[in-house]
């Protein structure tokens, strides 16, 4: 786990969203220090996701103040300045979305090509050493059709490397895997983590969560019911919802699935 710094590279502050007549966040106070991982927890319909589609630019709230590395993201008005605070700002969703009718390697170098300017040679350069971090080196020619959902998942990670983030938002990333893929994921996470990328996780693998955040930080309802480190969170159980959502988790606080007892 990475030591606590001081210097704050997200802050949400007050911030409100609705679709329609459905308030959704309802005042969200949140603070990522740079190169820390917080795990974002809570029940589904909680406003977990929506998180981090504000802090991406993916949905702009109606009130309150966002900020990314010193960028009011809640006041971009432009596509184009959207899209500059994606090249800072990676987001790795619980679907894949490969291309399919091209190669891994494709699918990773694309985006930096494109959109950065790379060179082809050295984004290719950088897409191979990705997939080495990924554990999939020898996938490099393979199309998305011929790999498992970890696999698929695991380049999806990749892609979103590529274009060499400040901070990576990882939403539900195992949801919509097979139980004997999903350990598969939580390891390269987990090596990113140590290495020192900023991270924010929505996520229900809570022993996950404890092993790797710096914070933790329970949602309800559109509210942060509670934050803390893992040890305050999962261990002394302050708050009585707290206790009740993490024992309804119990089988995620076993062995990490995809892992050996």
């Amino acid at each position: 786990m990475n030591t606590t710094k001081d210097e704050a590279i997200v802050r949400l502050e007050d911030v409100h969203l609705s679709f329609g007549q459905t308030e959704v966040l309802k005042g969200i106070n949140l603070t990522v220090n740079r190169g820390n991982a917080v795990s974002i927890i809570g029940p589904s319909g909680s406003g977990k996701s929506t998180i981090l589609r504000c802090i991406n630019a993916l949905v702009t709230p109606q009130h309150g103040r966002i900020t990314v590395d010193g960028t009011r993201v809640d006041q971009l008005a432009r596509e184009s300045e959207r899209i500059a605070l994606r090249k800072r700002v990676g987001i790795v969703f619980q679907q894949y979305n490969l291309f399919p009718h091209l190669t891994v390697l494709e699918n990773i170098v694309l985006a930096p090509t494109r959109i950065l300017g790379v060179e082809r040679r050295e984004a290719e350069k950088r897409a191979r050493e990705l997939l080495d971090k990924v554990r999939l080196s020898e996938k490099a020619d393979a199309y998305p059709g011929q790999l498992s959902g970890g696999q698929q998942q695991r380049v999806a990670i990749a892609r979103a490397l590529a274009m060499k983030p400040e901070l990576v938002l990882f939403d539900e990333v195992t949801s919509a895997l097979d139980p004997e893929t999903v350990g598969e994921v939580l390891w390269v996470i987990r090596d990113l983590i140590r290495d020192g990328m900023t991270s924010i996780l929505v996520t229900h693998e809570m022993r996950f969560a404890e092993e790797i955040s710096d914070t933790v930080v329970f949602t309800e309802n559109g509210r942060i019911v509670d934050h803390g480190s893992p040890e305050q969170i999962f261990h002394r159980f302050d708050n009585p919802r707290i206790r009740q959502f993490v024992g309804g988790l119990a089988g995620g606080r076993g062995p990490m699935r995809g892992e050996d007892n």
